[in-house]
């Protein structure tokens, strides 16, 4: 198993929940509403009037043989609008309750 962290513009929201739906990904937790900034390229997401736009985050457990199709998914979304910014980040589970 595997733990996906996600970051993301919120305008990426419905994207990445079909995207999960396609993959039978049922499980999460959502973070509706976060700030920061990319580490080499971007605009900071702040939720200011200098920079207004926020971004989100889901975190999913998914099966190994899943991951590489769902990271594939989410670049494919990243390289369709760069400047958007969507990030992935992918830890092992060593057990789960």
């Amino acid at each position: 198993m595997k733990a996906v962290l996600i970051t993301f513009n919120q305008a990426h929201r419905e994207d990445i929940d079909t995207l999960m739906v396609r993959l039978n990904i049922k499980g999460f937790t959502g973070w509706e509403t976060l700030i920061g900034a990319g580490s080499k390229t971007g605009e900071p997401h702040l939720g200011s009037h200098a920079w207004p736009t926020l971004n989100s985050a889901y975190v999913t457990i998914v099966e190994d043989s899943i991951v590489d199709e769902f990271l594939a998914g989410l670049k494919a979304l990243d390289n369709g609008s760069k400047q958007l910014g969507l990030r992935a980040f992918v830890w092992s589970v060593e057990q789960t309750i």
